[in-house]
């Protein structure tokens, strides 16, 4: 299997498609060529169960011919083979209805923001998986090491690198290219109860720089506390209780805010958020930005999916709602300004005050630090989420809980929100600390 060649020119392939794509006969196209390799290797119970290695290179075009728009992939970049690919993609184009709208956006809206965001480590050396076995069988000994007083049925443990390049042009002249490497390990372990419950936990540390891994004593530790705080749980009252949402886990309940948000959703009718920009959809003491300049971050990036240069901005502000995410192409459709269209890194500013802090304050509360399920309609903002977590008492944990739902409407739900915690979470696109609701309606016994 070849390595990944980080000399490889796919600008150069990408101009060569929208050549070809042009003497063929479409209008406009956009080009978009990958190059990637990953790799992974998992352990369970003292063995290799499973590895996994990979190497890519496709591209993909984006066709308007005669206002007819149509999207296409390849894996084949062989001369001969990717003129047969265009030759039947732009073929295939003109038999489709007219979408005028997928026109390019304007030449002169797009651009790249003028930072340097370090996605990409240079120590990632591919072909080798030596490190990647050691630091998972590191990881296993290590967690069985923690877990030795417990009845452990079995620890798996993962590590996996990967690196991956993108280069786009478009035929108006707008060309734009990225890279990033990823490091990553996991661990879960399942434990046996007396009564013959099966109680999982999982933990797991995911960064684009390698020294900005989680020790793997840090795993170990991490999953452990979570495997025992699984046990002999059940399920509590049913009631109405503040809710501390687990910074881990907060994407669950704020995705239901986010994708009613996108101009699809919105054009399609499907979004119960259409008429609510500039109105209340939170407490005033809510506001979330999406922020895709931060160094190393999960979902930084230098230009959105339309060429346009990235740039910070308020999702919701002191409660407010402050923008949609509309990408050129709805933007047309709704007749509205385009804003961006999709999230980056999400985040909702720190408070001041520890999870201990905020759980200390309160008689009775449930932690929820892990979701089973559930569904949410965009339409109506109505939600029912399957839980597990915890009971506190003063901020002292009483009782395991699982098997149990949270559920409302998700203005209603923001509208209740009270205040964060301290502890950002830093390993992935949702960037956000615990966040604490009052008054949630719970369903359990």
């Amino acid at each position: 299997m070849s390595p990944f060649h980080a000399e490889l020119d796919l600008a150069s392939i990408a101009r060569d498609i929208l050549r070809q794509a042009r003497e063929l006969g479409a209008d406009e196209a956009t080009a978009g060529v990958s190059h990637s390799a990953y790799s992974e290797l998992s352990r369970r119970d003292g063995r290799i169960e499973e590895a996994k290695e990979s190497r890519s290179l496709s591209a993909s075009v984006e066709l308007l011919v005669n206002d007819r728009f149509s999207s296409h992939s390849t894996s084949d970049l062989r001369p001969e083979a990717l003129r047969s690919f265009l030759e039947r993609a732009v073929a295939a184009t003109r038999y489709l209805e007219p979408d005028p709208n997928r026109r390019h956006p304007d030449r002169a809206s797009q651009g790249e923001a003028d930072i340097d965001l370090d996605l990409v480590d240079r120590t990632f050396v591919d072909g080798d998986p030596e490190p990647r076995r050691l630091r998972a069988e590191t990881v296993e000994s290590t967690v069985r090491e923690r877990m030795n007083d417990q009845n452990v049925r079995s620890v798996t443990a993962y590590a996996w690198e990967g690196r991956s390049r993108r280069a786009v042009a478009l035929t108006n002249g707008f060309e734009t290219d990225g890279e990033r490497t990823s490091f990553g390990m996991a661990t879960s372990v399942s434990l046996e109860e007396a009564d013959g419950r099966l109680p999982e936990a999982w933990s797991s540390c995911s960064t684009m720089h390698r020294a900005d891994l989680w020790s793997i004593d840090r795993l170990a530790n991490d999953v452990r506390a979570r495997a025992l705080s699984r046990l002999g749980s059940r399920p509590t009252t049913s009631g109405r209780y503040p809710m501390l949402l687990d910074h881990r886990v907060v994407a669950r309940i704020l995705g239901t805010v986010v994708g009613p948000l996108s101009g699809a959703a919105i054009y399609e009718h499907r979004s119960c958020m259409a008429d609510r920009l500039d109105t209340a959809v939170a407490s005033s003491a809510f506001s979330m930005w999406d922020e895709p300049l931060i160094p190393r971050g999960a979902g930084s990036r230098r230009t959105d999916g339309d060429g346009r240069p990235a740039t910070r901005r308020a999702v919701i502000e002191d409660g407010v709602l402050k923008t949609f995410f509309i990408d050129v192409y709805n933007g047309r459709r709704l007749e509205r300004d385009p804003t961006t269209g999709s999230a980056s890194n999400l985040v909702v500013p720190k408070g001041e005050k520890s999870v201990d802090q905020l759980a200390a304050g309160l008689p009775k509360a449930i932690l929820v630090d892990g979701f089973l399920g559930g569904n949410a309609n965009p339409t109506t903002g109505d939600f029912s989420f399957g839980i597990r977590g915890a009971l506190l008492e003063h901020g002292e944990r009483v009782a395991a809980v699982s098997e149990m739902n949270v559920s409302g409407n998700i203005v209603d739900l923001m509208m209740r929100f009270v205040e964060a915690a301290d502890d950002t979470w830093l390993l992935g696109a949702w960037r956000c600390p615990t966040l604490l609701f009052d008054d949630v309606q719970f369903s359990g016994t």
